[in-house]
C-alpha cells in the first residue's frame, strides 16, 4: 500500500510541471549550444537569442518555485510522520526507504545549482554580446540529469513508502551508538568538532577581508557539510535542552519556534553567495566583493544564532550539557 496524502499528491503534480519545463529548457538549451554563434546576423541567431531569453526565464521559473515547494516538500515530510508508525518527524519519513536520504541532498544540492546557474545568466546579460551564452546553457544540460535523477528518486521513495511497516525515529537516526557518517561525527571530540566549524567560518571571513574568492568558495562549499554535522553533533541539543536528542528536522516544528528554518535560510545564503562570488570574479564581474560580503554576512548570522543557545544555556543554568 503506497502512502498518498493530499500534500504527496500536490508535491508530485508540481514538481511534475517543473519538470516538464525543464525538459523543454533542455532541448532549447541543447539546440543554441549547437548552433549559437554570436558573431551571426542571420534570423537563425535572431531565433536562437530570443529563445536563450525564454530559457532563462524558465529556468528561474524553475529555481524561484523549488525554494518555496523545497519547504513545502519539508512540510509535507513533517505531516507524513503523524501518521507513519515509529516516525517522530520529517527524518523517519525520509529514512522510510533507501531513496529519501539521496533526495533529500540532491534537492538540497540542486537549489544551488540552479541558483549559480541564475547568477550566471545574470552577469552575462550584462555584457552587450553575451559571451558565456553557450557555456551557461552548455551548464545547464549537465544539471539536467541531476534534476531527472531528483524527480526519478522522488517518485521511488513516495511510492516505496509502506504505511504499516513501522521506521526508525529520529532519536535513533542521530544516536552516537548507530554506524553511520553522521553518527561518526557525533562521537568525535568536541574541540574537533567545534574547532572544524568555527576554523571553516573563520577561514571564510579570512578570505573575505584578504579577498580571495576561490578560497572563499572552497571554505564555505565544506561549510554546507560541516556547519549541518555540527548542529546535529552540539548545536542542537541546546535547542533541545536535551543532551541526546540531534535531530537536525525537529527545528522545523512548532515546538521549538521553527528556528530551523530561519538556521537553514541564513546558511543557504551565507555559503551560495560565498561560491557565486567566485564564479562572478572568473566572469569579470565587478560585484563580486559586494557578493563576497553577503556570502560573511549569512555565515555570521547563521553561526552566531547556533552560538547563541549554547551560550544561553550555559548564563542561565551556570553548566554545559
Amino acid at each position: 500500500m503506497t502512502l498518498l496524502s493530499p500534500e504527496v499528491i500536490a508535491v508530485l503534480m508540481l514538481d511534475g510541471i517543473l519538470f516538464f519545463f525543464a525538459s523543454l529548457a533542455f532541448l532549447l538549451s541543447l539546440r543554441i549550444v549547437l548552433r549559437w554563434d554570436e558573431r551571426a546576423t542571420t534570423p537563425l541567431q535572431y531565433t536562437l537569442q530570443k529563445q536563450a531569453y525564454l530559457v532563462a526565464t524558465v529556468i528561474a521559473f524553475i529555481f524561484y518555485l523549488k525554494l518555496p515547494l523545497f519547504l513545502f516538500f519539508i512540510y509535507t515530510l513533517d505531516l507524513l510522520s503523524n501518521i507513519l508508525p515509529g516516525a517522530m518527524c520529517a527524518a523517519g519519513v525520509t529514512t522510510a526507504t533507501v531513496y529519501g536520504m539521496p533526495l533529500f541532498g540532491l534537492k538540497i544540492a540542486n537549489l544551488y545549482l540552479f541558483g549559480l546557474w541564475l547568477a550566471a545568466h545574470r552577469i552575462d546579460m550584462g555584457y552587450p554580446t553575451m559571451p558565456y551564452t553557450r557555456v551557461k546553457f552548455l551548464a545547464y544540460l549537465l544539471i539536467f540529469p541531476l534534476f531527472v535523477v531528483e524527480e526519478a528518486l522522488e517518485l521511488l521513495h513516495f511510492f516505496g513508502i509502506n504505511p504499516h511497516v513501522i521506521v526508525s525515529c529520529c532519536g535513533t537516526l542521530f544516536s552516537a551508538a548507530k554506524s553511520s557518517a553522521v553518527s561518526a561525527f557525533v562521537s568525535l571530540p568536541l574541540p574537533v568538532t567545534l574547532g572544524t566549524f568555527y576554523g571553516l567560518f573563520g577561514l571564510a571571513v579570512w578570505a573575505w577581508r584578504k579577498q580571495r574568492p576561490l578560497l572563499s568558495a572552497l571554505a564555505n562549499l565544506l561549510f554546507v557539510p560541516v556547519a549541518i554535522l555540527s548542529l546535529i553533533a552540539f548545536f542542537s541539543t541546546y535547542v533541545y535542552e536535551m543532551p541526546h536528542h540531534h535531530c537536525p528536522f525537529c527545528l522545523l516544528q512548532a515546538d521549538y519556534r521553527f528556528v530551523g528554518y530561519l538556521m537553514y535560510a541564513f546558511l543557504f545564503f551565507g555559503t551560495f553567495f560565498g561560491m557565486a562570488a567566485w564564479l562572478a570574479k572568473r566572469m569579470g564581474y565587478e560585484g563580486w566583493r559586494k557578493w563576497l560580503l553577503f556570502s560573511v554576512i549569512g555565515d555570521f548570522l547563521y553561526v552566531a544564532l547556533v552560538s547563541y543557545y549554547p551560550i544561553a544555556f550555559y548564563l542561565k543554568n551556570g553548566v554545559w550539557l
